[in-house]
């Protein structure tokens, strides 16, 4: 039997990194906003059973041509590869995960004194372009040696003095005697976007987004509730770093009130003190699923 998507409403295509970092992330995120998705290591392009959209399983440095193709309207990407293959899409929302780093490093036992080292030296990475325009904004000529995979272990056997590679822990750095020198630039998955995509498909991507950013926006948030006494009302309000002022319902006992509010968990512990310290009472934590703001 056809999907009735098919029938009435023209899919939107959403390229994602068919394995690697990015692709449980992705997968997730869409599942959080209610758009379900199989899972087929087979299948190449798989159809939402609830929403009209359809997602094309490519390789990371895949996704940015393909977008600015037309071969899909949107993809997941991390910003790095975006940025080092310089396609004609756009980006239309950051994702927050998938964070990383480009990074200039060189053995741990030399000396450095600053970008000038690199003057001259041959540095092997798999992002040629990113690292071009870097060296050359600071006037800097290095040999670049292309290779893909296991940049890491150039210096060691040889191969180039220094590298340009992804950096997320470090911890990779480290077992290879490495030492991050330069941080170049700051990447995440972000959502890329098809230039010309029609009135049809832009409105679907709009409820794309509204789901995506209700998801984003209740991360590390948590709705909190507590008794509270009217005469220190105002202290523990000056206290809560909610979204606005917080929601206050009087309570059977003219003294108290309940206090309602959303908390960044960030700072969760600190305040929650603060506020036991003022005499709330009863609070009451629970997580949250989505938030629209």
């Amino acid at each position: 039997m056809p999907n009735i998507f098919n029938i009435f409403i023209i899919m939107l295509r959403i390229a994602v990194q068919s394995k690697g970092r990015l692709y449980e992330d992705t997968m997730n995120l869409l599942n959080e906003a209610d758009i379900k998705v199989g899972s087929s290591k087979r299948t190449l392009l798989v159809q939402s059973s609830n929403f009209p959209i359809e997602v094309l399983y490519l390789r990371d440095d895949d996704i940015p041509q393909s977008v600015a193709n037309g071969v899909a309207d949107i993809g997941v990407v991390g910003e790095n590869e975006f940025a080092e293959k310089c396609e004609d899409a756009e980006i239309i929302y950051r994702l927050g995960f998938g964070k990383c780093r480009l990074s200039l490093a060189i053995p741990k036992s030399v000396d450095y004194n600053g970008i000038e080292w690199f003057d001259g030296k041959k540095i092997a990475t798999s992002y040629p372009m990113i690292l071009r325009k870097y060296l050359e904004s600071h006037e800097v000529k290095s040999q670049i040696h292309v290779i893909t995979g296991s940049v890491e272990i150039s210096p060691g056997i040889g191969l180039a003095d220094g590298i340009f590679d992804i950096v997320s822990s470090g911890s990779t750095l480290v077992s290879n005697n490495l030492k991050e020198v330069e941080v170049v630039m700051n990447s995440e998955a972000v959502l890329i976007a098809n230039k010309n995509l029609d009135a049809e498909k832009r409105k679907t991507l709009e409820e794309v987004l509204f789901r995506i950013k209700a998801v984003r926006n209740a991360e590390d948030k948590k709705y909190v509730r507590m008794n509270a006494p009217k005469d220190k009302l105002d202290e523990i309000i000056s206290v809560l770093p909610g979204l606005k002022s917080p929601t206050v319902i009087p309570l059977a006992d003219s003294e108290w009130c309940s206090v309602h509010t959303v908390l960044d968990e960030k700072r969760f512990w600190e305040i929650i003190g603060k506020l036991k310290d003022l005499g709330a009472q009863g609070i009451l934590v629970t997580p949250i699923e989505k938030m629209i703001l």
